[in-house]
């Protein structure tokens, strides 16, 4: 019989004032109230500023082109309802450096019916005009105003900015005119055409139009290869959703046969480890001795110094006998681990039979990802709504460009209506007033930045609740399991529906505590990000090297946060503490434990991660085979697809999507039977007035028997 240990005395802790502990808590009282009221107050705060983003923003401003008057394009009930498409007067002004920084194109941009379909000119026009005004009435449909004529020279055209001096055959894409770009004999051309006149009497190439158009749009190809996309999704959108159910079928009995088949799989992964290893060794012996024979083998890094080339180091023999050193030592630390900790690898893999047992006990605890997808999809749409409406509040915002960049006054506000009378229009010739984006100057349009900031903050604060509330409710409910004595009798009635109604009804505030230390820690990482962004350019080797240092320490800080609140989540569930109480009690707990916890984790994520390759590459190669036609004698697959991979990644990602849900499930439901083990271990002796828990299987290898098990 083991020798029995005294449990240790923690003044009110529950579990010694009632010997019998059996599960949760039941009587337990609201923790961290005053997180939960801020919390309250944010979610309250939010609701109003998504009001009022309601009511001064305007998603059409997405959905619809702006001329340069800050109109839409194809609005009902404008003068341009019947002007969905958006024209560029001079699309060659596009290459100016004004675009990168306005994010407009210094020429005027109109609404128009069409594009158009042919070359023109402001100069041919004036001369065909007097034997045919047809050709007027063709070109006027794309001047600022149709019943002008003609009579104006070329350069008063472009000083009043009234017409386009040149025209070409273009289509629409995006609700934009953009050139008719085709290659003929690998040359690219418009409209048939490699070159052709500017209206100002310079000539120009379809290659410096490709590259006008894309300081706009550089998708222009994108629009074909989207309509393909679509047309293979129509094709394939029955076979993808049968996929993605064998998948989720696939996923539900993995999670069963890993109850059993838990060891053969840890001891598989384990021993091709070790023979991938083994062979890296000897490949590296024959390569080194290969090397060895030839003549120049006596040439080290010495000789060759610092190359640029890293295939030369390959050439060297002293490369491959550092590799084989180091996959000696990795094979014999890996085999070493494996000796010594054999009895923690398998509790470790009786961990994972004892959490499919629960989640089979329990198996509506797989159902309830479906509803953390809803609630996350909840937020991801409030946030994706309140951002668009945000950023097309207030009023049309015009700023002063200049083709040429030069002038002083550029990006500057300007009225367009008095323009002209300016001393900006004197000051700078060419320079035009055109719409930039919506804005204003009250104080609600000064803080349109900072109600971004906070939609993104509180947005990250929303996804991490959810989280930690799913996580929290899966803990109480796999607690319950644990701690009752004769499983299945004991596990009370509704495990899962009664732990979410503790955790809403009691530990708001510690789940919102949790969740706004982790979304502080998720906003500096991605303020890190965007500051990359934005100062790429004027980085030099010193500030890169910081930002990857501080990318790093955010990275790893995240993840820690991450694994202490999941532990955390688990003491609350089970003792009803605060946050902080529950995490330091779970991180002593886990420190008093940490080889164990290593073990633990690692092994756990192995096979997860197993489960989770299994089910997306089965799947995925079964769809390989159907979307290329390789299975005719067992069904025939879709003949017509444009672009085989596009279902094909659709159905991995989605079955490793679903994989992860169930996993995600299993992962919790391990960690809280981890937790409850320790626990479990630290607080009874296995006597009759202390007995373990834990099953029969944890016993057996434990080698401890408590005396309810002896009498049976």
């Amino acid at each position: 019989m083991a020798k029995k240990r005294k449990p240790p005395s923690i003044k009110g802790d529950p579990r010694i004032h009632d010997p019998h502990f059996k599960g949760p808590i039941v009587n337990r009282s609201c923790t961290d109230v005053l997180c939960c009221m801020i919390f309250i107050l944010f979610i309250i705060a939010y609701i109003l500023l998504g009001l009022v983003a309601w009511v001064n923003g305007d998603p059409r401003r997405v959905a619809y082109p702006t001329d340069s008057q800050g109109y839409f394009c194809g609005q009902k009930g404008t003068p341009n309802e019947n002007k969905p498409i958006l024209f560029y007067f001079n699309l060659l002004s596009c290459t100016s450096p004004s675009v990168v920084v306005n994010l407009q194109c210094p020429t005027r941009q109109i609404c128009v019916s069409k594009c158009p379909e042919r070359f023109l000119t402001y100069m041919e026009i004036q001369f065909r005009y007097r034997k045919d005004r047809n050709y007027w009435t063709y070109y006027s449909q794309f001047c600022k105003s149709a019943h002008l004529k003609p009579a104006k020279t070329l350069t008063q055209v472009l000083l009043d900015d009234d017409c386009p001096t040149a025209i070409f055959p273009s289509k629409p894409y995006l609700q934009r005119c953009f050139p008719d770009f085709s290659t003929k004999n690998g040359t690219l051309t418009v409209g048939n055409k490699t070159v052709f006149e500017d209206g100002s009497g310079k000539t120009r190439n379809a290659v410096e139009l490709r590259a006008a158009a894309n300081g706009i749009n550089k998708v222009l190809d994108a629009r074909a290869i989207g309509v393909k996309v679509f047309e293979d999704y129509a094709t394939t959108w029955y076979w993808i959703l049968i996929g993605l159910t064998i998948a989720m079928l696939l996923s539900w009995m993995f999670v069963i046969l890993l109850r059993f088949t838990a060891g053969f799989l840890f001891w598989l992964f384990t021993f091709g480890v070790i023979g991938i290893i083994a062979y890296g060794i000897w490949h590296c012996y024959r390569e080194y001795s290969s090397l060895q024979e030839q003549p120049d083998s006596h040439l080290t890094v010495y000789h060759i110094g610092i190359q640029t080339d890293i295939s030369m180091y390959f050439q060297l023999k002293q490369t491959w006998f550092a590799f084989m050193i180091i996959l000696c030592i990795l094979e014999v630390f890996i085999i070493l681990m494996l000796i010594f900790l054999r009895d923690r690898i398998r509790i470790s893999i009786a961990l994972l039979k004892e959490g499919s047992k629960a989640i089979g006990y329990i198996p509506t605890t797989l159902i309830y990802p479906v509803l953390t997808f809803i609630f996350l999809s909840i937020c991801i749409s409030y946030w994706a709504v309140i951002a668009v409406y945000l950023a097309t509040s207030g009023v049309p915002i015009y700023k002063v460009t200049a083709p040429e960049g030069q002038c002083k006054y550029e990006n500057k506000t300007c009225n367009p209506e008095i323009f002209n009378t300016t001393e900006i229009a004197k000051a700078c010739p060419g320079a035009q007033c055109h719409f930039a984006f919506y804005g204003g100057k009250s104080l609600y349009h000064q803080y349109i930045t900072t109600f971004q900031i906070f939609n993104l903050f509180i947005f990250l604060w929303l996804i991490n609740f959810v989280i930690a509330l799913g996580q929290c409710a899966l803990a109480g409910a796999f607690a319950s399991y644990y701690w009752a004595l004769k499983k299945p009798d004991d596990i009370p009635p509704y495990p899962l529906f009664t732990a979410f109604g503790r955790a809403i009804r009691y530990h708001t505030g510690s789940l919102a505590f949790g969740s706004l230390i982790l979304a502080v820690v998720q906003m500096f990482r991605l303020i890190l990000e965007y500051l990359d962004k934005r100062l790429k350019e004027a980085q030099n080797n010193i500030s890169k090297f910081l930002k990857c240092c501080l990318r790093c320490c955010f990275w790893c800080l995240e993840k820690a946060v991450k694994f202490l609140n999941r532990n955390a989540y688990v003491m609350i569930a089970i003792y009803g503490k605060n946050f902080c109480r529950s995490a330091r009690d779970a991180f002593n707990l886990l420190m008093r434990n940490i080889l164990k916890v290593a073990v633990m984790d690692r092994v756990t994520d192995f096979v997860l991660i197993l489960g989770k390759i299994l089910v997306a590459g089965c799947i995925g190669v079964l769809a390989f085979l159907l979307f290329t036609e390789r299975l005719p004698m067992i069904t025939e697959g879709p003949t017509s697809l444009n672009y085989y991979w596009v279902p094909l990644m659709t159905v991995i990602i989605g079955s490793y999507l679903i994989a992860h849900g169930f996993f995600s499930v299993y992962a919790m439901c391990i960690e809280t039977i981890f937790i409850c083990f320790l626990e479990d271990l630290e607080r009874n002796d296995g006597s009759a007035e202390r007995p373990y828990y834990m099953s029969q299987s944890l016993l057996k290898i434990l080698n401890e028997q408590n005396a309810q098990t002896k009498k049976q």
